[in-house]
């Protein structure tokens, strides 16, 4: 199956606050997105990495937000 597509994008304002490993920020179409997983030592390291230690609360604290009660209806 062929598929042609025209498209004409104009962006005035784009954020992003983050890309991370799994992350895909894509603007337009495609035809496919393969995933790709990169590894490079850039800081020169000879040994590896202690093991990371659990923490009691996490990094970002997450906002309990006030849920209303639901009635039931008649």
């Amino acid at each position: 199956m062929k598929l042609t597509v025209h498209q004409q994008i104009h962006i005035n304002f784009l954020k992003v606050d983050a890309i991370t490993n799994s992350s895909v920020l894509q603007v337009g179409s495609s035809g496919s997105i393969q995933s790709v997983s990169n590894s490079y030592n850039t800081g020169e390291y000879d040994e590896p990495a202690e093991p990371a230690e659990p923490l009691d609360q996490p990094l970002v604290r997450i906002p309990k937000l006030p849920i209303p009660e639901q009635t039931e209806k008649e």
